[in-house]
């Protein structure tokens, strides 16, 4: 999803491009979790000379809006303090992030 918000529209060459120079990946894993994703609504595509060109279907921040609603529903059963927690006893935010985070909370 991030290279396709990045780009705009990208066949599932361009995403796997993009990740085999992070890691390992093969074509087909990246081609069935477009696939995926487009069942889900998340992707549409469009017939482009002999590839698909996909784009998504909602704004990023709508998406990982809703992604995170959804984790926190199903890992931590709605509440948030535990992911909070977790992230800052596992030492996942900075100094910085964890007082901006106070700052958020406070004007909140």
């Amino acid at each position: 999803m991030k290279v396709v918000w990045k780009q705009g529209e990208a066949t599932v060459r361009d995403v796997y491009e993009v990740f085999r120079t992070r890691r390992k990946l093969a074509y087909t894993t990246v081609m069935t979790t477009m696939r995926v994703l487009e069942t889900k609504g998340h992707l549409k595509k469009r017939a482009q000379d002999r590839a698909y060109v996909y784009r998504a279907t909602r704004p990023e921040s709508d998406s990982v809006r809703s992604l995170i609603r959804d984790f926190v529903d199903r890992v931590f059963d709605g509440a948030a303090q535990p992911l909070l927690m977790h992230l800052v006893k596992e030492r996942r935010l900075t100094r910085r992030q964890l007082e901006d985070l106070a700052r958020s909370i406070e004007e909140a």
